[in-house]
């Protein structure tokens, strides 16, 4: 057996996803096509007898979109406010579609001051894996609402390395736009290869991780390899791969090689 069929044997599941995955870039409006299927594939793991958490961006990208703002906001207050919009029609939409497959999703957001202080994570702690025990989906966010600049993550693909490390995952899957890592910058280089495995994350990897994201997310690549640290360092496989391949996470659990996996330590 590879290293790619064993990932069939994790029970504890991380599913991040990104605002660019739930949203059009061109209209800012929600990928109900994509978001469904993330959905349908979410319960097909629950229903192999996995433990799933899921990890969303969209807050802001949703709120936006809500009150007809022509671009996303700059400043940390307009960010916030639009945010608390955008939590609560996000939330809205995963329960009435988890709902209709008979699942249930709880809320838990997330600020760094709270994984920071020993407390306060425990807590955390204790009801992500209660939740997990009594059969929900916890569905986890930044807190964008109360979030400041010196306590903000910036992006959901470390916070989604940090609750596995909290839950002690098994295995982190980053969904985005992006295929996986290349050894050059495929908007650049027709002839940029995808990379299939990492087994370390040496300073040639973290060059070739590149920067920024896109409109409607904050994370890059570097912010995915950050993610990749956390994950490996604390014994959980992670795997980026594009949330527009049809059944992509089907396709990560059977052992097919698609995206890029970060083999743990």
């Amino acid at each position: 057996m590879n290293i790619r069929e064993k990932l069939r044997d994790k029970k504890k599941i991380i599913v991040k996803v990104g605002s660019s995955s739930l949203t059009y870039e061109e209209t800012g409006e929600i990928n109900y096509f994509r978001l469904e299927r993330l959905i349908r594939e979410i319960t097909d793991l629950k229903n192999m007898g996995k433990d799933v958490i899921l990890v969303t961006s969209g807050a802001i990208a949703v709120g936006t979109k809500t009150m007809n703002l022509p671009n996303r906001p700059n400043c940390l207050e307009e960010k916030q406010a639009v945010a608390a919009v955008g939590q609560a029609n996000l939330m809205m939409i995963y329960q009435k579609i988890f709902s209709e497959y008979n699942q249930h999703v709880a809320q838990i957001l997330i600020t760094k001051n709270l994984i920071d202080q020993p407390v306060r994570r425990q807590n955390a702690q204790n009801t992500l894996n209660t939740l997990l025990k009594m059969g929900a989906i916890p569905i986890v966010n930044e807190n964008d609402t109360v979030a400041t600049e010196e306590i903000v993550y910036g992006d959901n693909d470390t916070l989604s390395a940090i609750v596995g490390k909290l839950v002690s995952a098994d295995l982190l899957i980053l969904l985005s736009d992006i295929n996986g890592l290349y050894d050059s910058d495929p908007r650049k280089n027709d002839d940029a290869k995808l990379i299939p495995h990492v087994t370390e994350i040496t300073d040639n990897i973290q060059h070739m991780a590149g920067g920024a994201g896109t409109v409607n997310g904050t994370g890059g690549m570097a912010t995915k390899i950050s993610a990749a640290k956390i994950a490996t360092s604390n014994g959980i496989d992670m795997v980026i791969a594009n949330a527009s391949v049809d059944n992509v996470i089907e396709k990560i659990i059977y052992g097919e090689e698609i995206g890029t996996l970060f083999i743990a330590k």
